[in-house]
């Protein structure tokens, strides 16, 4: 039997999600739980891969489990998981759906403050800024759905069979404020770094050092930075994965200060 199990994790202290040997990641630590709640050996494959230190407050992966359980998994699974990863569903598939090639869109948000603060940090990316440019800001993120082939904006494109994005939304919110910036972004796939590079480059056009026309040249001609300077990573989060057959709601925003949607504070660019 399949199942998609449904969880959010702090990433703040994980070398990412994917198994690795010799480092803490999210994949071991739920594989070595959920084999020893379920006394058989169990795999799973997750819906992507986080880089380390990385955030998801949506994220599935799937399972196949040979025999059914005759207790109550998911509290067993919390109670022994770490406190910075919960799972929120488990749920049984009628079929062999697969958690990470059924996956229509993936949505992500970057968060950033530019003041020190100890309560969002590990969980914001803390650049000390003033005098942002946000309307050229805004401008290079508009243009981001306008392109498909990502090429300029991974640390590895030769690794991928091609480099190709369906980028169907990406805007750029700031609180009334005018020191806390949200970033969302959703596409079918995302390369590696592609979202902290990005936000890289919409940072350095924020401080002026980089032209909107420039930003979106490299698109054009798919031509890579001369200098890529990745974003911090504890401020990206996945926030969203959809199925065709599954689209659940996230179950958590991890801060309050900073995912409320419905907040007034922020103002989309």
């Amino acid at each position: 039997m399949r199942y998609f199990v449904h969880i959010g994790y702090n990433g703040l202290h994980y070398n990412g999600w994917q198994k690795q040997p010799g480092v803490l990641n999210v994949q071991g630590v739920l594989e070595k739980a959920l084999t020893q709640v379920l006394k058989t050996p169990v795999f799973i494959i997750g819906c992507g891969r986080t880089d380390a230190h990385v955030h998801a407050s949506q994220f599935f992966f799937h399972m196949d489990i040979e025999q059914t359980w005759d207790f109550d998994l998911l509290f067993r699974l919390n109670k022994l998981l770490p406190a910075n990863i919960a799972i929120f569903d488990i749920i049984a598939m009628d079929g062999l759906q697969h958690a990470r090639f059924d996956a229509v869109q993936r949505s992500y948000d970057y968060f950033i403050h530019t003041y020190k603060d100890p309560f969002l940090s590990g969980l914001s990316s803390f650049y000390l800024l003033e005098d942002l440019h946000f309307d050229r800001m805004k401008q290079a993120v508009e243009i981001l759905p306008n392109y498909k082939d990502y090429r300029p904006f991974c640390t590895s494109p030769d690794k991928y069979e091609h480099t190709i994005c369906n980028v169907m939304s990406a805007n750029l919110a700031v609180d009334s404020a005018g020191d806390k910036l949200r970033f969302q972004i959703a596409s079918n796939r995302f390369l590696s770094k592609m979202i902290r590079i990005i936000m890289g480059q919409v940072l350095k056009i924020g401080k002026g050092v980089l032209s909107v026309d420039e930003f979106e040249s490299y698109l054009v001609n798919k031509q890579t930075p001369a200098l890529i300077t990745p974003a911090h990573p504890q401020g990206l989060y996945l926030s969203k994965v959809t199925y065709p057959y599954l689209n659940l709601p996230p179950r958590t925003a991890f801060s309050s200060i900073l995912q409320k949607q419905t907040d007034l504070s922020w103002k989309t660019l």
